[in-house]
């Protein structure tokens, strides 16, 4: 390009040294030096959201440390705090960001795509990256009820009817209540805040206007009090509407510090601005002594928002019940005796729900974009759930208008595992369902194929990496750009996935053109490791041909899990799958050095998949793990910070962690292998007490759909399953973990296996 000619890199350099900096072109150019060479450097997508987040350190540096006194969110409170476990010293750190407590939990309604996020001590981000509502109890004398500065609350996720959070918080005869839902439909959604106060003495309920969120600072310019005190306008945008008038009102702007420190100071201004952006506000509700006050706070979350219901009344109505009622008619239950197991299960049934409105979501704040990969393992959860229906819209409203003229499924740049990843969720789609495909998928599914295929790099027998992709940042928690297995083995299953729908198109020449060029790939990645278990004397599947292994190696066990490229004896599978469990575990999770530098929920589910499908019984322990690091709320952030057990990377509740979890539950009662079905194989011998009675299903398998029913009674157990087939009746297994295998007969539908002991 005739840029290229240009002195731009000389001129960035000289002025640079001239500022007494580092030249940022020799930076860049030593940073390359540790990646293998790539299309693309580094991921375009991440560099933005890295951007942001430390823009928003930036000003969280100057706005926390230098006002201490001020109420933040419990996140500050704790790592701002010297003496609390989550403190990070400051020194020469430019941006102050959250990485010891990136924990909240959204609501919703299905088919909404707005997600109001509750954080571990209640505070209400109802707006995307928006300021956040906070409640207090301020008595006249004594310390106040402020949830973000005591280091518990109590928190709950209800699933009964609409999707709620409640936080509640006690303290010196100081008790709060906080339910965020909400309300409203669809098509004019508002967040919902209904607190309930009571205090042991004359005090103040105090509701307040936040100029910050769990990410840090959010900026608040204007705040005008309107009609009578019914109503906050903020930022001339947005509004906060009390269904019951405060007894006053307090507004302060930077200059004058918090509005926690005016409370009570005596105005008659009815608006605010600050050319900070710091700018709060308060409506206070008097308390007496034993005398518990309830009080709806209402958020709409459109622009579009229905007119507000009248004073007092409530504006929620039967449409959020019914609407989750509707959408989730027809989906997976579970009924374990394990009454965390199940309530983890529950929530993750919701979870992938609520953030698959149009485009599917891995997160409601920071990750709320899309991404193939993450939308390949949220999509088969939800088909696997029998949210099927759910799942194809998602596919035909986001799949087909992201893939480039030449065949590309484009969610970033330089990753070269989303043709892979497309082509499966098409295919478990139809094998799943027993649906055929679409005609108009039919040329996009040609398309990915063969871009796949002139994506490899030239057979050349001495290269580590003949004939594999070329080198990418793929998924980029692996390390910097490099010749991924994990690319690989997408490829493969991508290129099976598309002869099988082709197949089902009457297309038999490019169904064998695709079967062959499968197994060619294949053939090159067993040439690659062949190689370096010849080199290293090991056969562990390392990130890549030109990496040792290390944490990045649990992209490669892919292969096993949910590919199943593999059997589930591969020595190679069974190595890797050790090495991470003797290297890379913390307190029964998956420790990632590379980037998260946490526990991670859902990768840890990747081995505890592969240790089940290999009848290796520490998968239990594994996924009880997982079970013991997810949050009072029943989620996982995408990493667990070991110390403080709250997030320290991603999305604070992570989507593909929680369709991990469902696929775990599901694989415990239900997998498939070759061509045999498999009952109960995960089914851990503590669900069995006597008497105790357990239900799966009905649950969606590549032979049918099918339910099970599994009875513990006296020394026997009793496993009974129905199933609606695609076609004839499939081989089925029973394998309890503790017990020899049975093989009931074809039209059987129950089995009792005699005399079973409880290891």
């Amino acid at each position: 390009m005739w840029l290229e000619w240009l002195p731009w890199r000389w001129m960035i350099g000289r002025i640079a040294k001239v500022g007494g900096f580092m030249d940022p072109g020799s930076v860049i150019a030593q940073l390359q030096r540790f990646a293998q060479p790539s299309e693309v450097t580094y991921p375009v997508e991440i560099l933005r959201l890295a951007a942001a987040m430390h823009a928003r350190g930036l000003i969280n540096s100057q706005a926390i440390q230098h006002n201490l006194d001020w109420v933040w969110p419990y996140w500050a409170e704790r790592q701002f705090d010297p003496k609390d476990p989550a403190f990070i010293p400051r020194a020469f750190s430019l941006t102050h960001i959250n990485l010891t407590h990136r924990n909240w939990t959204a609501v919703g309604l299905p088919g909404c795509d707005q997600f109001p996020i509750v954080d571990p001590a209640g505070l209400v981000t109802p707006l995307l990256d928006g300021w956040s509502i906070d409640c207090w109890i301020v008595p006249e004398l004594g310390k106040p009820l402020i949830p973000s500065r005591l280091s518990l609350s109590a928190q709950a996720l209800s699933t009964a009817e609409n999707l709620s959070v409640t936080t509640q918080t006690e303290k010196d005869g100081l008790g709060l209540t906080c339910k965020v839902e909400a309300g409203g439909d669809s098509v004019f959604p508002v967040c919902l805040l209904d607190v309930a106060a009571v205090s042991n003495c004359h005090a103040w309920c105090v509701i307040s206007l936040r100029p910050y969120n769990p990410e840090g600072i959010s900026f608040i310019n204007h705040i005008e009090v309107k009609k009578n005190g019914e109503e906050w306008r903020v930022n001339e945008r947005d509004l906060v509407r009390f269904h019951k008038t405060p007894e006053r009102f307090a507004l302060s702007e930077y200059c004058l510090g918090d509005v926690y420190r005016n409370l009570f100071t005596e105005t008659t201004q009815n608006k605010v601005s600050c050319h900070v952006g710091l700018a709060t506000g308060a409506g206070l509700y008097e308390l007496w002594p034993g005398v518990a006050r309830e009080i709806r706070v209402e958020v709409p979350l459109t622009g579009d928002s229905k007119p507000a219901s009248a004073k007092g009344t409530m504006v929620s109505s039967p449409a959020p019940a019914e609407l989750w009622t509707r959408s989730l008619l027809g989906a997976c239950r579970a009924e374990i005796p394990d009454l965390k197991i199940k309530y983890l299960y529950d929530s993750a049934l919701r979870t992938v729900l609520l953030h698959a409105p149009k485009d599917v979501y891995p997160g409601p704040y920071t990750y709320k974009h899309f991404w193939f990969r993450d939308a390949a393992f949220i999509l088969y959860a939800m088909i696997c759930a029998g949210l099927q229906d759910q799942a194809e819209k998602v596919i035909d409203a986001s799949f087909f208008h992201r893939q480039t003229p030449f065949g590309y499924f484009h969610s970033q740049d330089g990753e070269w595992d989303s043709n892979g990843e497309a082509l499966w969720t098409l295919w478990k789609y139809c094998q799943l369902t027993g649906r055929e495909p679409k005609q108009a998928w039919r040329g996009p599914i040609e398309k990915a194929a063969k871009w796949i295929e002139r994506k490899r790099l030239p057979v050349h027998p001495e290269s580590f990496h003949s004939g594999l992709l070329p080198a990418g940042f793929s998924a980029e928690h692996l390390g910097p750009s490099d010749y991924y297995y994990w690319d690989d083995f997408w490829s493969v299953a991508g290129l099976k996935a598309a002869a099988k729908l082709l197949d089902q198109f009457g297309e038999f020449m490019l169904r064998d053109r695709f079967e062959n060029s499968a197994a060619d790939l294949s053939a090159c990645i067993d040439q690659s490791l062949m190689r370096l278990e010849m080199l290293r004397a090991d056969k562990s599947m390392p990130a890549s041909p030109n990496r040792r292994m290390d944490s990045g190696a649990i992209g490669s066990i892919v292969s096993g899990y949910p590919l199943r490229l593999w059997q589930p004896d591969d020595p190679r599978l069974a190595a890797s799958v050790n090495y991470l469990l003797d290297h890379c575990f913390i307190d029964n999770g998956f420790f990632h050095d590379m980037g998260h530098s946490g526990i991670n929920p859902y990768l840890t589910l990747h081995i505890a998949q592969n240790l089940l499908r290999a009848g290796d019984s520490r998968y239990f322990g594994v996924m009880k793990g997982v079970a013991d690091i997810a949050s009072p709320t029943g989620q996982w952030p995408e990493a667990v910070n070991p110390v403080t057990q709250g997030g320290c990377m991603g999305d604070g509740q992570h989507v593909w962690a929680a369709a991990e979890w469902l696929l775990m539950i599901r694989n415990c009662f239900v997998r498939e292998e070759n061509d045999t079905l498999l009952l109960c194989s995960g089914i851990s011998p503590y669900w069995l007490e006597e008497s105790s009675r357990l239900f799966f299903g009905p649950v969606l398998t590549e032979f049918g759909s099918v339910s099970v029913w599994v009875t513990a009674e006296d020394k026997h157990v009793r496993i009974a399953w129905s199933g609606n087939w695609h076609k004839n009746a499939p081989k089925i297994e029973i394998r309890l973990p503790f017990s020899a295998a049975v093989h009931p007969e074809a039209d059987g539908k129950e089995v009792v296996i005699e005399s079973w002991v409880r290891s």
